[in-house]
């Protein structure tokens, strides 16, 4: 009954009804684009973040990422190989060693971080090939070669078929010291990153650094970001008899997640924002009417109708508006979702982020986008119109039939 009265006065006051549920409406599929637009370019921007550099899981020795050391090492690999590969779930993996070293070419040398990759794990795991500007990549297997970050390559004034002299301290206390040719000329777009960083094959480095099979990193992708939870607790169940420290990228790229989260609240105030637009005009229409309509109101309690009932008829006018907007606003959001996702929103000029390129944004289809929205317009209709119901509610019969 409540429900029946609810749509007829809706349908009598066609022209305000229309107008706030457009307000509802609007309200539920901007702020549904705005969660999907928000998920979906922050989600990509890590992705790439991390998939092109650092992994979306790293595997250390226990306190390597607090206290990075030359001696701080993975010393069986080949185990952690072998459960890393039985874990579903990830994607690939690469195996690295890290160490500084002084890099020389011809009367200039300057002080560098040396990495040891495998080539092909690499490039599977962080696309390392596509950061190869000139030149080529290192051979799959060791053959004394280097790729050198091109900062580093313009202060050595070296270019691929040039040959350069690394110097350092190994693991064992030996002078570390021997010659590379470089075959390629990287770039990561970090200019910082460029400007310290040589390559060498894995081997190479670890024949260098005196390190007998040892590593320092295992860097993981995974196949889809949001695995990225359940992914580190099946590693840490897996190299917990290795005594292995396995971390997200939440933790080893630490300044990068607070940036993205400080980064993402800008959406919330978006969204509080079209809260307060919804809620002023649906507290306006509805306190409206129940102006208008006090009259009606008098004569129902007149006639035996108890307050909470009045009070019902008005919060149900607003719920079953709220709703009809909201189921209309999710199948227009889908769809408004959907092109954005596949085609995606062309920025005109790329922004460059963190040294990662934008040309366009998309937006991510998930519940939460959805579900959000929902609840917000829910709730929002039923709190503005609470204090109508209740001036409705406490309508006196006598002085209200009175009214004209």
């Amino acid at each position: 009954m409540f429900l029946k009265i609810a749509l007829r006065s809706i349908r009598r006051q066609k022209r305000r009804s229309v107008l706030t549920g457009l307000s509802m409406f609007g309200g539920f599929v901007l702020g549904s684009f705005f969660i999907a637009w928000a998920d979906g370019t922050y989600n990509n921007i890590i992705d790439m973040f991390t998939r092109t550099r650092l992994g979306h899981i790293q595997v250390h020795a226990p306190g390597y990422v607090d206290d990075p050391s030359l001696y701080t090492t993975i010393d069986d690999a080949g185990a952690a190989a072998a459960a890393i590969e039985a874990t579903p779930g990830v994607e690939s993996w690469a195996p690295r060693v890290f160490f500084a070293g002084l890099v020389s070419a011809g009367d200039k040398s300057s002080g560098a971080r040396i990495v040891g990759i495998d080539p092909s794990r690499e490039s599977r795991t962080t696309r390392f090939e596509r950061r190869i500007v000139e030149g080529g990549t290192l051979s799959p297997r060791a053959a004394g070669e280097a790729v050198i970050g091109s900062g580093l390559a313009r202060n050595l004034g070296t270019s691929p078929g040039d040959a350069v002299v690394i110097l350092s301290q190994a693991a064992d206390g030996s002078i570390a010291n021997d010659a590379y040719d470089v075959v390629g000329i990287a770039e990561t777009g970090d200019e910082m990153s460029d400007r310290t960083t040589l390559y060498l094959h894995l081997e190479d480095a670890q024949d260098l650094m005196v390190l007998d099979g040892r590593l320092h990193e295992i860097a993981l992708v995974v196949d889809r970001l949001g695995d990225v939870g359940r992914v580190t607790d099946r590693l840490r169940d897996a190299l917990r008899p290795l005594g292995l420290s396995v971390e997200p990228w939440q933790v080893f790229a630490r300044s990068f997640y607070k940036a993205m989260k400080a980064d993402k609240q800008g959406m919330w105030i978006s969204l509080v924002v079209i809260i307060l637009i919804v809620a002023v005009g649906v507290l306006n229409t509805v306190l409206m009417s129940v102006l208008e309509r006090r009259r009606e109101y008098g004569l129902l309690k007149a006639m035996g109708t108890r307050p909470r009932q009045v009070f019902r008829i008005v919060i149900s006018e607003a719920a079953a508006l709220a709703l009809v907007c909201v189921l209309l606003g999710a199948v227009t959001a889908f769809g408004l979702n959907t092109y954005a996702s596949t085609h995606g929103i062309s920025l005109g000029d790329p922004i460059s982020y963190g040294g990662i390129t934008i040309e366009d944004m998309t937006t991510e289809i998930n519940l939460r986008s959805f579900l959000i929205p929902a609840l917000t317009i829910l709730a929002t209709a039923f709190l503005s119109a609470f204090f109508p119901a209740v001036m409705a509610a406490r309508t006196a019969p006598v002085r209200s039939m009175r009214m004209h």
